[in-house]
């Protein structure tokens, strides 16, 4: 058996090593106890299970992606928004049109949190689908806020012409601050980023990060 294999049991998910993971910080606390026999979980089911729960920190997924996205990056925009929503993360752009509206509007499909990141000091630039529009004022500096705020960032495009070079900085902070960096079909290519093809290999990456796994 893996040590990482997840287990819930007395309310709680372990690891077959005994520790068990701590929903406030997010951390497995080893030695909490003895390997208990519970159901076996994977990654994705068991964050669904915690963020279904009170008590459990809520850390943003960043979708971040191009003004003038392709129709690969639309589909994986909204489709990977829809997937993340659905397993109860809060959901971080850039608040505004193209790839950002995509993921804002499969975000809102499912009933999740989609928090916009205006670079504008006028909240009224947020897409229609945005729940929590911040108006910063910063401008282009706002993508360093978007990359640090989130613990895992999703890349759905800006690879194609027009090079998305706000695309490529927000990946670029995301990796110095040690965050996870998917790079999906159409995205940039980065070193440290990791390539995903699909909404579920992303969940499955980004759920093993969530759980230190």
């Amino acid at each position: 058996m893996r040590e990482d294999a997840i287990f819930r049991a007395r309310d709680t998910l372990w690891r077959a090593d005994g520790a068990s993971f701590d929903p406030a910080s997010l951390t497995w606390v080893e030695g909490s106890g003895e390997y208990v026999q519970g159901e076996p979980l994977s990654a994705v089911e068991a964050v669904c299970w915690l963020l279904s729960r009170r008590g459990t920190r809520r850390l943003p997924v960043a979708i971040i992606g191009p003004r003038e996205p392709n129709a690969i990056a639309l589909r994986d925009a909204e489709a990977v928004a829809r997937v993340l929503a659905s397993m109860g993360f809060p959901l971080i752009c850039g608040g505004r049109g193209g790839a950002m509206e995509a993921a804002s509007r499969g975000c809102a499909e499912v009933g999740g949190l989609m928090i916009g990141v205006l670079p504008s000091d006028d909240w009224r630039e947020a897409n229609h689908y945005v729940d929590i529009p911040l108006a910063t004022g910063i401008g282009e500096a706002r993508n360093a806020v978007i990359a640090t705020a989130a613990f895992a960032l999703v890349s759905v495009g800006g690879r194609s012409d027009p090079v998305s070079y706000g695309t490529i900085s927000e990946m670029a902070f995301g990796l110095r601050h040690v965050r996870l960096v998917i790079a999906m079909t159409d995205a940039p290519d980065l070193p440290g980023v990791v390539h995903c093809e699909g909404p579920q290999e992303v969940a499955e990456q980004v759920a093993r990060r969530f759980l230190s796994l």
